[in-house]
């Protein structure tokens, strides 16, 4: 007779049931573990052995059969050993065979028999609840858990030996509660420790109120990266919608630390060294990558053009679907990836091919700076909504007082302006768009209500500046975003003047030169 115990396979965010069936018969003396397991799977039996060794159990020298259905499905990772061993002590007698009955089960073993906290608690949790199941994780993983598991019971021990005393009534293990991870010592960076820039903060502010993407360009120096680090402080907090999906991927990476959660928005910032399975997600197991954990995020890219092309252009799906699917040989995964893409780069490789008065000592100033833009695709600019210029700061905006206005009258703008993008997509029947940047095409065209004036603005502009399709329906939810700021109804010329102002900065730019 086989006794069986529940547990979970991950395909991305998804907890897929699995069965872990265990049978002891006679014959040889072996422990096999069958169902497609990785590396990590099949060296569980040497784990689960010594933790049952050490919690004063021996294993029967009779043959052991351990069978993960079902067997088609890969799996991966050390969260099997709980189960195993739970299934292997029903076998021997150990504990009753109907007292994992209702439980999905997930742990690592140590050598000691301790349990130490697995990837993927979260999703886990989600999927037993739906499924009307119990719960049995490691300590550390109980206030992950605890979120989801709505009435449910949640056993969360520290050791093999504490779950085998709870099983059997001896010992009394408490329900975990979840955790909220405290806000960090310092607040977040000021906008107030900027000086100058007020049309880049004005742009920061406008993308952030519309989650809209965000291109600087200027010399080193100028303040691009302190902007950046800066949009998470005018942001708006996590929704519990959002909170659940970005905490979701989080335990999948494993960067959930004591269970605890946070409404803050991811803010993610990759070398320009990332392999493009570090920064789109891949490798052997299909992980997710840096634009999946800065879902609902902000994703900044800092030095651009540095980046291997064929990463950035590996961006270009993402950014239009709000998800990215990782293929291999033997599964598909698909993971969010709904992220805000700022970034920032030099004109030119020396960084001041646009200073008054400077001359690059190698070629003409205007040859450096298109051969260093060239590394970026043309279809990756047109998916940034604003693309603005940051010129260097004098002395003269340096020894000035600090500005009057900060973060917390931005955020408070950014705030209303999101509140009214809800309402109206709520109206519309679109619940999942929450801001303009994610509105659908037809959509915005009927929501910005341009005048006649406003519809010449963007025709004349469109031809001049030969607007694609998507940079046009791009302009418009800009311009919208703005009258939002504006608590105005209907986008005005003002706004829409405003909008092609940052979407043709660039270009304006270049054709200058």
């Amino acid at each position: 007779m086989a006794v069986r115990v529940a547990t979970v396979a991950f395909e991305g965010v998804e907890a897929r049931p699995v069965d872990v069936q265990v049978q002891i018969s006679s014959g040889s003396v072996v422990c096999n573990v069958v169902g497609l397991g990785d590396k990590a799977v099949a060296e569980s039996r040497e784990r689960v052995r010594a933790a049952l060794i050490a919690s004063g159990l021996a294993l029967p020298a009779k043959r052991i059969t351990v069978n993960l259905a079902p067997a088609d499905m890969p799996k991966e990772g050390s969260h099997y050993d709980l189960p195993i061993a739970l299934g292997v002590m029903a076998a021997i007698g150990a504990i009753p065979s109907d007292a994992l009955d209702g439980f999905v089960v997930l742990g690592e073993l140590a050598l000691d028999g301790a349990l130490t906290p697995v990837a993927g608690a979260l999703p886990a949790a989600v999927a037993a609840n739906g499924r009307g199941q119990g719960l049995i994780f490691p300590y550390e993983c109980g206030p992950e858990a605890a979120w989801a598991s709505g009435d449910m019971e949640v056993l969360a021990p520290r050791s093999l030996i504490q779950l085998v005393n709870h099983i059997r009534g001896v010992q009394i293990m408490a329900r975990p509660s979840p955790a909220v991870r405290a806000p960090p010592a310092g607040d977040l960076p000021d906008l107030r420790d900027i000086k100058g820039q007020e049309s880049a903060k004005r742009a920061l502010e406008v993308a952030a109120a519309g989650g809209h993407n965000l291109l600087m360009s200027g010399p080193p120096g100028a303040g691009k990266s302190m902007l950046a680090s800066r949009l998470p402080s005018i942001l708006p907090p996590l929704t519990p919608r959002e909170l659940l999906e970005v905490s979701m991927i989080h335990s999948i990476a494993g960067h959930i630390a004591g269970g605890e959660l946070t409404d803050r928005r991811p803010f993610r910032a990759p070398h320009h060294s990332a392999s493009m399975a570090a920064l789109v997600g891949g490798g052997t197991h299909a992980r997710p990558g840096e634009i999946s954990i800065a879902h609902h995020g902000v994703l900044f890219l800092d030095e651009l053009p540095e980046f291997h092309p064929q990463v950035l252009d590996s961006l270009r799906q993402p950014l239009e679907t709000g998800e990215v699917a990782v293929s291999r040989a033997n599964h598909r995964v698909v993971y969010p990836a709904r992220f805000q893409l700022v970034a920032a780069m030099n004109p030119c490789r020396c960084g001041h091919a646009r200073d008054p008065g400077y001359a690059c000592r190698r070629q003409p100033n205007e040859r450096c700076e298109a051969q260093y833009q060239a590394r970026l695709s043309g279809p990756l600019l047109d998916r940034f909504d604003l693309q603005i210029m940051t010129p260097a700061v004098s002395a003269a905006d340096l020894v000035l007082p600090p500005p009057a206005e900060g973060s917390r009258e931005v955020a408070a703008r950014v705030a209303r302006a999101r509140v009214r993008q809800r309402a109206r997509y709520d109206a519309l029947g679109l619940p999942g768009v929450i801001a303009n940047a994610a509105a659908p095409a037809g959509v915005i065209e009927d929501v910005a209500q341009l005048d006649a004036a406003g519809a010449a603005l963007i025709r004349e502009a469109s031809d001049k500046y030969a607007l694609t399709a998507r940079g046009f329906h791009r302009v418009l939810k800009l311009a919208r975003t703005i009258a939002d700021l504006d608590g105005a109804d209907a986008v005005s010329r003002a706004h829409l003047a405003e909008a092609l102002s940052y979407r043709t900065g660039l270009a304006a730019g270049r054709l200058a030169a």
